[in-house]
């Protein structure tokens, strides 16, 4: 057997070891069905926002509160499954929350405490005009 069959043979059954692997991964449920829970902690606020569509991926989810000596805010980004965690919050302090993207207006705000958990619904901007008065090129 010369080296380059000998190389072949290896590669074939590598790529038919791993054949069964690759069949459970592409006959599992779609990956909005396996969807996890975001795990929290007594001073995150976290979620899964979702849209229309499900999960909304780059969505900024906003808590701000005026109870301490400053303004305090704090954002993240969804990640592709739409799940956030804004981590380390002082405790004790009521929020205000939302949800703003490009393409949306902002969620409604709603008062969330930190080790609580918090879904905000993403809500499709009617028109593009719409859209850029709550997100426009330059915000922050």
């Amino acid at each position: 057997m010369t080296f380059k069959k000998f190389l072949y043979s290896v590669a074939t059954m590598i790529s038919f070891a791993a054949l069964p692997g690759a069949c459970l991964v592409l006959g599992s449920a779609p990956a909005h069905a396996q969807q996890a829970a975001v795990a929290i902690d007594d001073d995150d606020i976290g979620g899964v926002v979702r849209g229309p569509a499900g999960p909304e991926t780059g969505v900024w989810v906003i808590a701000e509160t005026t109870e301490l000596p400053t303004k305090f805010a704090k954002m993240v980004v969804t990640d592709d499954q739409g799940r956030y965690v804004i981590p380390d919050l002082p405790k004790n302090v009521n929020y205000q929350a939302w949800a703003r993207g490009y393409g949306l207006v902002d969620s409604p705000m709603v008062r969330a405490k930190a080790g609580q958990p918090l879904n905000p619904t993403a809500l499709p901007a009617p028109h593009e005009a719409a859209a850029a008065r709550y997100y426009p090129a330059i915000y922050w």
